[in-house]
């Protein structure tokens, strides 16, 4: 069984990952390691965890434009997420990061954020960007 939302496509594809969800902004070139793709900023509800293979769940990017570039490294080093999904409008930081990296982005920009909240850490997501769908799927 599985429940699917609607989204709106930013770049397009498809990635499918075990969620990784934050209600936090990230700050892609100051709270994440360069090397490893672990959020190593303390102060994060997601301290310690890897972006690596996971669909990101967040509200927005914060910082400079400069983390997009962070986000491309992470890419190239193959230690990127598979989606991202923006639970409010995208901002400009994560939609360019997400360009230029060729990672399936989409943002909740017309939904309530509460229409997610059945998706909790760990959860298989599949974004299909391009259908503009979220699946959360549930394994037995």
């Amino acid at each position: 069984m599985a429940l699917i939302f609607k989204c709106r496509r930013i770049v397009g594809g498809s990635g499918l990952g075990l969620s990784l969800v934050t209600r936090q902004p990230i700050n892609f070139l100051t709270m994440i390691d360069p090397e490893t793709g672990v959020i190593h900023d303390v102060e994060h509800d997601l301290h310690g965890r890897s972006l690596k293979s996971r669909v990101l769940v967040f509200p927005k990017a914060i910082g400079s434009s400069v983390g997009a570039y962070a986000l491309y490294s992470l890419k190239t080093k193959g230690i990127a997420p598979a989606a991202i999904i923006c639970t409010t409008t995208i901002d400009i930081i994560t939609a360019s990061a997400c360009a230029i990296s060729e990672i399936p982005a989409v943002d909740m920009k017309d939904q309530l954020f509460g229409s997610l909240s059945t998706l909790r850490q760990g959860t298989w997501v599949q974004v299909d960007a391009d259908n503009c769908r979220i699946e959360l799927i549930k394994k037995y």
